[in-house]
Protein backbone atom coordinates (compact mmCIF):
# COMPACT_ATOMS: atom_id res chain seq x y z
CA UNK A 1 0.00 0.00 0.00
CA UNK A 2 2.63 2.40 0.96
CA UNK A 3 5.36 1.40 -1.54
CA UNK A 4 3.64 2.16 -4.26
CA UNK A 5 1.92 5.43 -3.17
CA UNK A 6 4.14 8.64 -4.29
CA UNK A 7 6.10 10.22 -1.77
CA UNK A 8 8.78 12.78 -2.46
CA UNK A 9 11.44 10.60 -0.90
CA UNK A 10 14.46 8.75 -2.06
CA UNK A 11 15.13 6.22 -1.57
CA UNK A 12 17.76 5.94 -4.49
CA UNK A 13 20.36 4.36 -2.23
CA UNK A 14 18.71 1.67 -0.82
CA UNK A 15 17.79 0.49 -3.72
CA UNK A 16 21.17 0.95 -5.53
CA UNK A 17 22.32 -1.08 -3.07
CA UNK A 18 20.06 -3.61 -1.95
CA UNK A 19 18.98 -2.43 1.33
CA UNK A 20 15.53 -2.39 2.65
CA UNK A 21 13.82 0.86 2.73
CA UNK A 22 12.51 1.86 6.78
CA UNK A 23 10.69 5.00 8.04
CA UNK A 24 12.46 5.54 11.83
CA UNK A 25 10.14 7.45 14.29
CA UNK A 26 12.04 5.52 16.92
CA UNK A 27 14.58 7.90 17.42
CA UNK A 28 18.39 8.01 17.48
CA UNK A 29 18.63 4.54 17.65
CA UNK A 30 21.89 3.22 16.92
CA UNK A 31 20.47 -0.27 15.52
CA UNK A 32 18.84 1.84 12.79
CA UNK A 33 22.03 4.10 11.89
CA UNK A 34 22.06 6.45 14.75
CA UNK A 35 20.92 9.64 12.90
CA UNK A 36 21.31 11.24 9.39
CA UNK A 37 24.02 13.07 8.44
CA UNK A 38 24.03 16.35 6.47
CA UNK A 39 25.87 17.11 3.22
CA UNK A 40 28.33 19.24 5.37
CA UNK A 41 29.66 16.50 7.64
CA UNK A 42 29.22 13.93 4.78
CA UNK A 43 32.22 16.22 3.04
CA UNK A 44 33.60 16.47 5.72
CA UNK A 45 33.96 12.98 6.56
CA UNK A 46 34.84 12.05 2.85
CA UNK A 47 37.84 14.47 2.61
CA UNK A 48 39.91 12.69 5.47
CA UNK A 49 39.09 9.46 3.52
CA UNK A 50 42.05 10.00 0.87
CA UNK A 51 44.42 11.25 3.02
CA UNK A 52 47.29 11.18 5.57
CA UNK A 53 46.93 12.49 9.13
CA UNK A 54 48.42 12.67 12.41
CA UNK A 55 45.52 11.74 14.53
CA UNK A 56 46.92 13.18 17.86
CA UNK A 57 46.84 16.91 15.66
CA UNK A 58 42.99 16.08 14.82
CA UNK A 59 42.49 15.30 18.19
CA UNK A 60 44.05 18.64 19.42
CA UNK A 61 41.41 20.20 17.09
CA UNK A 62 38.96 18.05 18.45
CA UNK A 63 39.62 19.09 22.11
CA UNK A 64 39.37 22.55 20.93
CA UNK A 65 35.71 22.36 19.35
CA UNK A 66 34.71 19.98 22.19
CA UNK A 67 35.90 22.70 24.50
CA UNK A 68 33.84 25.48 22.69
CA UNK A 69 30.79 22.96 22.53
CA UNK A 70 30.45 22.03 26.18
CA UNK A 71 32.69 24.24 28.30
CA UNK A 72 35.01 21.78 29.27
CA UNK A 73 38.83 22.31 30.00
CA UNK A 74 39.21 19.46 27.32
CA UNK A 75 37.69 16.70 25.64
CA UNK A 76 38.46 13.90 23.14
CA UNK A 77 36.90 11.67 20.68
CA UNK A 78 36.48 8.13 20.48
CA UNK A 79 34.51 4.54 19.09
CA UNK A 80 31.42 5.32 20.67
CA UNK A 81 29.80 6.75 24.03
CA UNK A 82 29.78 3.31 25.81
CA UNK A 83 33.95 3.14 24.52
CA UNK A 84 34.02 6.85 26.62
CA UNK A 85 32.88 5.12 29.78
CA UNK A 86 34.92 2.91 29.89
CA UNK A 87 37.74 5.12 29.08
CA UNK A 88 36.70 7.64 31.56
CA UNK A 89 36.56 4.70 34.27
CA UNK A 90 39.68 3.64 33.03
CA UNK A 91 41.32 6.99 33.32
CA UNK A 92 40.16 7.55 36.32
CA UNK A 93 41.55 4.26 37.82
CA UNK A 94 45.36 4.59 36.32
CA UNK A 95 46.12 8.69 35.89
CA UNK A 96 48.69 9.32 33.68
CA UNK A 97 50.94 6.19 34.34
CA UNK A 98 51.24 3.90 31.23
CA UNK A 99 52.33 0.86 32.77
CA UNK A 100 49.10 0.79 34.93
CA UNK A 101 46.94 1.35 31.63
CA UNK A 102 48.40 -1.76 30.19
CA UNK A 103 47.76 -3.87 32.80
CA UNK A 104 43.81 -3.04 32.52
CA UNK A 105 41.28 -5.06 32.52
CA UNK A 106 43.33 -7.73 34.53
CA UNK A 107 45.19 -5.59 36.95
CA UNK A 108 43.48 -2.43 37.85
CA UNK A 109 44.57 -2.13 41.38
CA UNK A 110 43.06 -1.77 45.01
CA UNK A 111 41.25 1.67 44.14
CA UNK A 112 38.89 0.18 41.06
CA UNK A 113 35.17 0.31 42.33
CA UNK A 114 32.90 2.70 40.96
CA UNK A 115 30.07 3.99 42.20
CA UNK A 116 26.23 4.03 41.02
CA UNK A 117 23.09 4.04 41.52
CA UNK A 118 21.10 1.31 41.48
CA UNK A 119 18.75 2.84 39.43
CA UNK A 120 21.14 3.90 36.82
CA UNK A 121 22.32 0.54 36.11
CA UNK A 122 20.09 -0.11 32.83
CA UNK A 123 20.29 -1.45 29.49
CA UNK A 124 21.77 0.96 26.71
CA UNK A 125 22.37 -2.02 24.18
CA UNK A 126 24.81 -3.12 26.32
CA UNK A 127 25.45 -3.07 30.38
CA UNK A 128 26.29 -0.24 32.31
CA UNK A 129 28.14 -2.43 34.13
CA UNK A 130 30.13 -4.25 31.50
CA UNK A 131 31.18 -0.62 30.13
CA UNK A 132 32.42 -0.47 33.56
CA UNK A 133 33.94 -3.68 33.68
CA UNK A 134 35.66 -3.40 30.48
CA UNK A 135 38.33 -1.02 31.98
CA UNK A 136 38.73 -3.16 35.44
CA UNK A 137 35.91 -1.64 37.30
CA UNK A 138 33.80 -2.92 39.97
CA UNK A 139 30.60 -1.84 39.95
CA UNK A 140 29.54 -0.76 43.66
CA UNK A 141 25.45 -0.08 43.86
CA UNK A 142 24.48 3.03 45.94
CA UNK A 143 20.95 2.31 46.66
CA UNK A 144 17.81 -0.29 45.57
CA UNK A 145 16.35 0.18 42.26
CA UNK A 146 13.77 3.27 43.14
CA UNK A 147 15.77 4.86 46.13
CA UNK A 148 19.08 6.11 46.51
CA UNK A 149 20.23 8.22 49.75
CA UNK A 150 22.60 10.64 50.09
CA UNK A 151 24.69 8.59 53.65
CA UNK A 152 24.51 5.57 50.79
CA UNK A 153 26.35 7.28 48.28
CA UNK A 154 28.73 8.79 51.41
CA UNK A 155 29.50 5.46 52.39
CA UNK A 156 30.25 3.49 48.93
CA UNK A 157 33.00 6.29 48.47
CA UNK A 158 36.15 4.82 50.31
CA UNK A 159 39.53 4.77 49.61
CA UNK A 160 39.11 2.01 46.94
CA UNK A 161 36.44 4.10 45.05
CA UNK A 162 37.80 5.29 41.49
CA UNK A 163 35.21 7.17 40.56
CA UNK A 164 30.94 7.62 40.74
CA UNK A 165 29.26 7.12 37.50
CA UNK A 166 25.84 8.97 37.07
CA UNK A 167 23.78 7.83 33.81
CA UNK A 168 21.26 10.65 32.09
CA UNK A 169 18.49 8.48 29.88
CA UNK A 170 15.25 7.54 29.42
CA UNK A 171 15.93 4.32 30.66
CA UNK A 172 17.17 4.66 34.14
CA UNK A 173 14.94 5.26 36.72
CA UNK A 174 13.36 8.65 37.19
CA UNK A 175 12.57 9.20 40.58
CA UNK A 176 13.90 8.59 44.16
CA UNK A 177 17.79 8.92 42.63
CA UNK A 178 19.95 11.48 43.58
CA UNK A 179 20.49 14.78 41.60
CA UNK A 180 23.34 15.69 40.06
CA UNK A 181 24.37 18.89 41.92
CA UNK A 182 23.86 16.53 45.19
CA UNK A 183 25.60 13.56 43.68
CA UNK A 184 28.69 15.33 42.63
CA UNK A 185 29.28 17.59 46.24
CA UNK A 186 29.07 14.13 48.07
CA UNK A 187 32.00 12.63 45.82
CA UNK A 188 33.78 15.61 45.69
CA UNK A 189 34.20 15.72 49.11
CA UNK A 190 35.71 12.47 49.13
CA UNK A 191 38.03 13.12 46.61
CA UNK A 192 35.86 11.04 43.87
CA UNK A 193 35.38 12.41 40.59
CA UNK A 194 32.25 11.98 38.89
CA UNK A 195 31.55 10.84 35.33
CA UNK A 196 28.11 11.13 33.23
CA UNK A 197 26.83 9.34 30.64
CA UNK A 198 24.92 11.78 28.66
CA UNK A 199 24.96 9.84 25.61
CA UNK A 200 21.33 11.17 24.03
CA UNK A 201 21.29 14.79 25.87
CA UNK A 202 20.67 17.95 24.25
CA UNK A 203 22.25 19.72 27.32
CA UNK A 204 26.10 19.82 25.84
CA UNK A 205 26.69 22.04 28.86
CA UNK A 206 24.46 21.74 31.99
CA UNK A 207 25.89 18.70 33.58
CA UNK A 208 29.72 19.66 34.12
CA UNK A 209 27.87 23.15 35.42
CA UNK A 210 26.59 21.15 37.79
CA UNK A 211 29.43 19.72 38.96
CA UNK A 212 30.53 16.74 36.40
CA UNK A 213 34.05 15.97 36.08
CA UNK A 214 33.79 14.03 32.56
CA UNK A 215 30.48 13.99 30.42
CA UNK A 216 30.28 11.50 27.50
CA UNK A 217 28.08 12.29 24.81
CA UNK A 218 27.85 10.38 21.50
CA UNK A 219 28.43 12.46 18.49
CA UNK A 220 25.82 10.38 16.15
CA UNK A 221 22.77 10.64 17.66
CA UNK A 222 21.59 14.34 17.74
CA UNK A 223 24.53 16.04 16.52
CA UNK A 224 24.29 14.28 13.58
CA UNK A 225 28.12 12.94 13.19
CA UNK A 226 29.70 9.79 12.05
CA UNK A 227 29.54 6.57 14.64
CA UNK A 228 31.54 8.12 17.42
CA UNK A 229 31.63 9.39 21.55
CA UNK A 230 32.72 12.51 22.97
CA UNK A 231 34.59 12.26 26.19
CA UNK A 232 34.77 15.99 27.65
CA UNK A 233 35.82 17.54 31.10
CA UNK A 234 38.84 18.22 33.62
CA UNK A 235 41.94 18.44 31.64
CA UNK A 236 43.95 15.90 33.88
CA UNK A 237 40.99 13.39 33.61
CA UNK A 238 40.53 13.59 29.79
CA UNK A 239 44.45 13.25 29.86
CA UNK A 240 43.97 10.14 31.95
CA UNK A 241 41.46 9.00 29.83
CA UNK A 242 43.24 9.52 25.96
CA UNK A 243 46.08 7.65 27.42
CA UNK A 244 44.18 4.63 27.61
CA UNK A 245 44.57 4.40 24.14
CA UNK A 246 47.71 2.58 24.53
CA UNK A 247 45.75 0.00 26.29
CA UNK A 248 42.02 -1.14 25.96
CA UNK A 249 41.23 2.20 24.33
CA UNK A 250 42.98 0.33 21.28
CA UNK A 251 39.68 -1.36 20.13
CA UNK A 252 37.85 1.66 20.58
CA UNK A 253 39.71 3.84 18.68
CA UNK A 254 38.47 6.07 16.10
CA UNK A 255 39.80 7.25 12.45
CA UNK A 256 40.63 10.43 10.80
CA UNK A 257 37.34 10.08 9.19
CA UNK A 258 35.28 9.90 12.05
CA UNK A 259 37.65 12.69 13.44
CA UNK A 260 36.75 14.88 10.62
CA UNK A 261 33.19 14.23 10.51
CA UNK A 262 32.38 14.43 14.83
CA UNK A 263 34.36 18.09 14.43
CA UNK A 264 32.30 18.87 11.60
CA UNK A 265 28.96 18.16 13.38
CA UNK A 266 30.11 19.97 16.29
CA UNK A 267 30.63 22.96 14.37
CA UNK A 268 27.58 22.98 12.45
CA UNK A 269 25.66 22.19 16.09
CA UNK A 270 26.63 25.40 17.43
CA UNK A 271 25.30 27.20 14.29
CA UNK A 272 22.29 25.60 13.28
CA UNK A 273 18.63 27.22 13.45
CA UNK A 274 17.13 25.09 16.28
CA UNK A 275 14.20 26.55 16.69
CA UNK A 276 13.27 26.36 13.09
CA UNK A 277 14.05 22.33 13.25
CA UNK A 278 11.88 22.25 16.20
CA UNK A 279 9.20 23.64 14.24
CA UNK A 280 9.37 21.45 11.25
CA UNK A 281 9.39 18.12 13.78
CA UNK A 282 6.08 20.06 15.79
CA UNK A 283 4.69 20.60 12.30
CA UNK A 284 4.84 16.26 12.11
CA UNK A 285 3.43 16.17 15.52
CA UNK A 286 0.45 17.75 14.92
CA UNK A 287 -0.36 16.26 11.05
CA UNK A 288 0.21 12.80 12.60
CA UNK A 289 -2.09 13.74 16.12
CA UNK A 290 -5.24 15.56 13.89
CA UNK A 291 -4.97 12.57 11.67
CA UNK A 292 -5.87 9.54 14.44
CA UNK A 293 -7.44 11.48 16.81
CA UNK A 294 -11.15 10.21 16.19
CA UNK A 295 -10.38 6.68 15.68
CA UNK A 296 -12.11 4.15 18.08
CA UNK A 297 -9.21 3.32 21.05
CA UNK A 298 -6.92 5.76 20.18
CA UNK A 299 -5.91 8.74 22.20
CA UNK A 300 -2.95 10.92 20.83
CA UNK A 301 -1.06 13.19 22.79
CA UNK A 302 2.30 15.36 23.09
CA UNK A 303 4.75 14.70 25.73
CA UNK A 304 7.91 16.31 26.15
CA UNK A 305 11.40 14.04 26.64
CA UNK A 306 11.70 12.56 29.84
CA UNK A 307 15.44 14.40 30.02
CA UNK A 308 14.19 17.59 29.18
CA UNK A 309 15.65 17.50 25.82
CA UNK A 310 14.01 19.97 23.70
CA UNK A 311 11.14 17.84 22.33
CA UNK A 312 8.53 16.29 22.20
CA UNK A 313 7.42 12.73 20.61
CA UNK A 314 3.65 11.29 20.36
CA UNK A 315 2.67 9.16 22.97
CA UNK A 316 -0.20 6.96 21.12
CA UNK A 317 -2.12 5.62 23.88
CA UNK A 318 -4.49 2.46 22.70
CA UNK A 319 -7.24 0.41 24.23
CA UNK A 320 -7.27 -2.91 22.94
CA UNK A 321 -11.02 -3.72 23.08
CA UNK A 322 -11.98 -0.74 20.75
CA UNK A 323 -8.96 -0.43 18.89
CA UNK A 324 -8.80 -4.44 18.03
CA UNK A 325 -4.92 -4.80 19.13
CA UNK A 326 -2.40 -3.83 21.81
CA UNK A 327 0.19 -1.34 21.76
CA UNK A 328 2.78 -3.84 21.38
CA UNK A 329 0.40 -5.62 18.66
CA UNK A 330 0.56 -2.27 16.40
CA UNK A 331 3.84 -1.66 16.89
CA UNK A 332 4.96 -4.97 15.62
CA UNK A 333 2.39 -4.65 13.02
CA UNK A 334 4.23 -1.06 11.63
CA UNK A 335 7.34 -3.02 11.47
CA UNK A 336 6.08 -5.27 8.86
CA UNK A 337 4.59 -2.92 6.72
CA UNK A 338 6.05 -1.77 2.76
CA UNK A 339 8.59 -0.01 3.89
CA UNK A 340 8.42 -0.90 7.50
CA UNK A 341 7.64 1.70 10.25
CA UNK A 342 9.72 1.66 12.87
CA UNK A 343 7.99 3.20 16.42
CA UNK A 344 9.43 3.58 19.30
CA UNK A 345 7.96 0.54 21.27
CA UNK A 346 10.23 0.39 24.72
CA UNK A 347 7.12 0.56 27.06
CA UNK A 348 4.70 -1.02 25.03
CA UNK A 349 3.21 -3.01 28.17
CA UNK A 350 2.08 0.20 29.36
CA UNK A 351 -0.62 0.40 26.64
CA UNK A 352 1.13 2.91 24.15
CA UNK A 353 3.48 3.39 21.70
CA UNK A 354 5.52 6.76 20.45
CA UNK A 355 6.45 8.42 17.22
CA UNK A 356 9.66 10.57 17.24
CA UNK A 357 9.87 12.94 14.20
CA UNK A 358 13.43 14.29 14.58
CA UNK A 359 14.59 11.35 11.97
CA UNK A 360 12.45 12.07 8.92
CA UNK A 361 13.78 12.46 5.58
CA UNK A 362 11.55 14.83 3.16
CA UNK A 363 8.48 13.29 2.37
CA UNK A 364 8.25 11.00 5.42
CA UNK A 365 5.83 12.88 7.33
CA UNK A 366 3.16 12.27 4.93
CA UNK A 367 3.66 8.98 4.78
CA UNK A 368 4.18 7.97 8.85
CA UNK A 369 0.55 9.64 8.75
CA UNK A 370 -0.44 7.41 6.20
CA UNK A 371 0.49 4.43 7.65
CA UNK A 372 -0.97 5.51 11.07
CA UNK A 373 -3.91 6.31 9.37
CA UNK A 374 -4.35 3.08 7.68
CA UNK A 375 -2.97 0.22 10.86
CA UNK A 376 -4.85 2.06 13.48
CA UNK A 377 -8.35 2.09 11.10
CA UNK A 378 -9.00 -1.57 11.32
CA UNK A 379 -6.63 -3.14 13.85
CA UNK A 380 -7.16 -6.31 11.92
CA UNK A 381 -3.34 -6.53 10.42
CA UNK A 382 -2.14 -5.66 14.15
CA UNK A 383 -4.86 -8.48 15.82
CA UNK A 384 -3.49 -11.36 13.66
CA UNK A 385 0.12 -11.00 15.62
CA UNK A 386 -0.02 -13.10 18.94
CA UNK A 387 -0.20 -10.29 21.45
CA UNK A 388 2.21 -11.86 23.61
CA UNK A 389 4.80 -12.84 21.14
CA UNK A 390 4.59 -8.71 20.25
CA UNK A 391 5.21 -7.91 23.90
CA UNK A 392 8.23 -10.14 23.90
CA UNK A 393 9.42 -8.97 20.79
CA UNK A 394 9.71 -5.61 22.70
CA UNK A 395 11.43 -6.90 25.25
CA UNK A 396 13.98 -9.12 23.68
CA UNK A 397 14.07 -8.51 19.67
CA UNK A 398 17.90 -6.01 20.20
CA UNK A 399 19.06 -9.34 21.48
CA UNK A 400 17.13 -11.30 19.25
CA UNK A 401 18.33 -9.92 16.16
CA UNK A 402 21.94 -10.31 16.91
CA UNK A 403 20.93 -14.23 17.26
CA UNK A 404 19.15 -14.36 14.06
CA UNK A 405 22.24 -12.66 12.21
CA UNK A 406 23.18 -15.32 9.43
CA UNK A 407 21.33 -18.01 11.10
Amino acid sequence: MLRNTEYPIDWSWHDAEGFGRMVNVSGTMTSLGGSIATQRVAAATAAAMPRFARIHEMQARASEVIARLTGAEAGFLTASASAGITLAVAGAITGMDPARAEALPQDPGPRRAVAVQMGHLCEYGAPVSQAIALAGGDTRTVGQSTLAKDYQLDAALDETCAAALYVVSHHVVDYGMIPLETFAEIAHAKGVPVIVDAASEYDLTGFLAKGADIVIYSGHKFLGGPTSGIVAGRRDLIRASYLQNIGIGRGMKIGKESIAGAIAAMEQWMERDHDAIRAEETRALQMWQAAIADLPGITPMRIPDPTNNPLERLQVWVDPAKAGASAAQFAEAFGRLDPPLIVRGHEVEKGYFQLDPCNLMRGQAELVRDALVHMLTSGADAAAIDADAAKAAARNGGTQAYMNWLA
